[in-house]
């Protein structure tokens, strides 16, 4: 059975759950839409958005509802506790609001779900998307005040005690300032506030203690008054829930000595008034503060209230001091044994039938448990040997004791210092025996059989000898010959890694080259010189090369290296570097020039047609270039037009409504102008030109508005193609709105 509520999740705020909810919705599901999309497609994103909050909204208040106990199925007291402490129909009116608006949440999701199957456009589903969202929020925004009083009453459970109610419980009550803390301190891990005041302990407090290999739970309570029941506070309801709940030993404690403020007859006359919430329980008065009265010690008149509440056999009186601690695990002792007793006997009733049969589980492991018994109904008594019996007990302080392994370990250094004798104790082995090493066995047989007793003395006599040896150079002849063989093998080693890197060099070069053209792609191109040579050198005639390579280059401009036509007589003379001859002297900037061109000039290969390169014929270039064209296209980055965007269409004609407005009204008084628009219509019509131009020149006046806009609308359907007639009237229309613009002529 569950008896604490520290695992119950966190329970959040109205807008920390709208904001949970909402955001794993726009995390989860896809957020992009348009109007282009298929109707079926618009409507099923909408419906999975509705559907998906609703589920979510309903998953959070069911693990809201699952992680709160429900009271019926609970254990009494938790039930009456919570009811002490939370006021059970708050609670339960709490719960039920959350689970009032799980339900709306997936009725409104039903109702919009069915409602969305039947949009139809992308602006009517999201407005229907819109409002199961918001009426949504509007229920979880109700649930404000539930979700915070769950939030208190999860943290206050998580406070609470773990009580088991079916276990070993002993239930201390009395008084307040009697010494129920100061108990249950004494004899558990509990560590409750002791104060010398009344009401120190405000709530349930629970100590454990083991006691013949068995747990105990000791429970104490906050102190009681005695006034009726419907006056006491929350801290007295507690108690009363836990004595009228809990199947436990009560322990009643009571102050003699009046140090609580109450009197003895008061004490008694509470435990009278409690005393129905004792019906089937095992009960104990304890009489505390046993170091300043004791009951013997009290007056006639008080000793007879005290033992007009005692029962033989039912109620028992027991004394202890918590200051002095004299009787506290006495008292704790004796209600545990009565405690097991009752129990005990309990389940053995629980388990027999009318026949006085032990049945069911309890019967099963009678059976399995036999204990023999002598027969012919001998009785036989246990056997204590008379050494044991005759032993002296240990006293530490007397110097005749028997010394143990203690006091040897203390007198030999301590722990980790001494080492007990394990062999001292050895029985029908002599003394001298006892400490012998033990032989080693391997294999089924003894290691020191094969073991020479004089390995030490061969030893000596073995070192002797090779010192001998050793200086009178025995062994000086064998370290030549030896040396000479390692040299020997030493360079024949370093001739074989030698071999084996030029081996792995090679084998290296030979997979590099796998993958390699034989000609690199970085290699410099060089002169035709050098070729040549390379060429002759390797057997090869070099002249077809040098023809190709002279035929395809272009020659340097010639620069007349003689003497400059008309040049002067008095000039400086040049020698030319061949046939050891003058140049007449040249004028300076002439020279200039022909070294700068010299310069400038270089070889040029052949020009080529770049288009038809990798090409077989015309056609191929021009099928390229056209893949070119259309893999280059720019990409159209207009979106497509939606349901908030004005038609093309609507756009056109509210531009030339406006183009009409601002160009064509100021003229509206002159008559030559609006019957333009009849020619439009005639043209429109089929019409002839000459027809055309003579009632147009018959019929001079002014043309109403409306003309005007018929004649944009006309414009308007020639622009779109509808009435394919001739371009002229437009053109015409152009040069005169150019001319009346430019001129401030008249349009005839």
């Amino acid at each position: 059975m569950k008896t604490t509520w520290k695992d119950i999740a966190p329970v959040p705020t109205h807008t920390e759950f709208l904001d949970i909810v909402l955001s794993r919705t726009q995390r989860r599901l896809p957020t992009q839409i348009r109007a282009g999309f298929q109707i079926t497609r618009i409507r099923a994103f909408y419906i999975r958005k509705v559907k998906f909050t609703a589920e979510q909204f309903a998953e959070k208040f069911q693990a809201i509802l699952d992680g709160f106990p429900r009271l019926q199925d609970i254990h009494p007291f938790h039930k009456d506790l919570m009811n002490t402490l939370y006021d059970a129909d708050h609670f339960r009116i709490a719960l039920g609001q959350i689970a009032t608006a799980k339900h709306l949440m997936e009725s409104i999701a039903k109702d919009y779900v069915r409602l969305l199957k039947y949009g139809q456009s992308l602006f009517q589903c999201k407005q229907l998307k819109r409002a199961a969202l918001g009426r949504m929020a509007t229920i979880c925004r109700r649930l404000k005040d539930p979700l915070v009083y769950l939030d208190q009453v999860r943290q206050h459970l998580g406070r609470l005690p773990s009580i088991d109610p079916n276990t070993r419980t002993l239930l201390i009550c009395g008084y307040p300032n009697v010494g129920k803390s100061s108990f249950i301190r004494s004899i558990s891990r509990a560590d409750p506030d002791v104060q010398p005041y009344a009401f120190t302990t405000k709530s349930l407090f629970v100590g454990h203690f083991d006691y013949k290999m068995l747990r105990f739970q000791a429970i104490d309570t906050p102190g009681i008054l005695d006034h009726p029941l419907e006056e006491m506070n929350t801290i007295e309801m507690q108690s009363i829930t836990a004595i009228a709940h809990l199947r436990s030993a009560i322990m009643y404690f009571m102050d003699l000595s009046e140090q609580c403020g109450y009197p003895v007859a008061a004490q008694v006359a509470l435990f009278n008034s409690i005393r129905p919430l004792f019906s089937d329980k095992l009960v104990f008065i304890v009489c505390n503060k046993i170091d300043l009265v004791r009951p013997e010690d009290l007056d006639p008149e008080t000793a007879a209230t005290l033992q007009s509440i005692l029962k033989p056999g039912e109620i028992e009186l027991l004394q202890l001091s918590c200051t002095t601690e004299e009787g506290i695990m006495a008292v704790r002792n004796a209600v545990c044994d009565r405690l097991l007793a009752i129990r005990n006997a309990e389940k053995l009733a629980a388990g027999t039938n009318a026949s006085g049969e032990v049945t069911g589980r309890l019967g099963d492991l009678l059976r399995r448990i036999h204990v023999a018994q002598p027969m012919g109904g001998v009785t036989r008594e246990a056997f204590i040997p008379e050494t044991v019996a005759n032993r002296q007990k240990y006293d530490r302080n007397d110097p005749n004791r028997r010394r143990l392994e203690r006091d040897l370990e203390e007198e030999n250094g301590g722990a980790g210092v001494y080492s007990i004798d394990m062999k001292k104790n050895y029985i029908d082995i002599p003394e001298d025996q006892k400490h012998d090493i033990q032989p080693e066995v391997l294999n089924g047989r003894n290691v020191a059989d094969f073991i020479d007793p004089d390995i030490a003395k061969k030893l000596v006599e073995l070192e002797a000898e090779e010192e001998r040896l050793e200086a009178s150079g025995f062994y000086d002849d064998q370290e030549d010959d030896e040396g000479s063989d390692e040299d020997e093998i030493h360079r024949k080693a370093e001739l074989i890694r030698e071999k084996r890197q030029l081996i792995r060099n090679e084998a290296k070069m030979r997979k590099s080259l796998k993958n390699r053209a034989i000609i690199p792609r970085g290699a410099r191109p060089t002169n035709l010189n050098t070729l040549t040579e390379g060429l002759a050198a390797a057997g090869y005639d070099p002249s077809s090369i040098v023809n190709r390579a002279r035929s395809q280059s272009r020659g340097r401009s010639v620069v007349s290296r003689g003497r400059s036509v008309g040049g002067d007589a008095d000039m400086m003379d040049v020698d030319d570097g061949k046939n050891g001859g003058k140049v007449p002297p040249r004028d300076a900037s002439a020279a200039r020039k022909a070294m700068v061109e010299r310069s400038m000039s270089r070889a040029r290969s052949q020009s080529t047609n770049r288009r038809m390169d990798g090409v077989k014929n015309e056609m191929a270039a021009t099928k390229a270039e056209k893949l070119q064209k259309l893999s280059t296209r720019h990409r159209n980055r207009m979106a497509r037009a939606g349901e908030g965007d004005v038609s093309a269409y609507l756009m056109e004609i509210l531009l030339l409504v406006i183009s009409f407005l601002l160009t064509w009204l100021p003229l509206a008084s002159r008559h030559s102008f609006f019957d333009q628009a009849s020619c439009f219509r005639q043209a429109r019509n089929g019409q002839d030109s000459e027809e055309i131009e003579q009632e147009r020149s018959s019929n001079l006046g002014v043309v109403g508005l409306s003309e005007g806009f018929e004649m944009g609308w006309c414009l308007f359907e020639h622009k779109k193609g509808v009435f394919p007639f001739s371009d002229e009237p437009l053109n015409w229309l152009g040069g005169a709105c150019r001319d009346h613009r430019n001129t401030r002529t008249p349009l005839v």
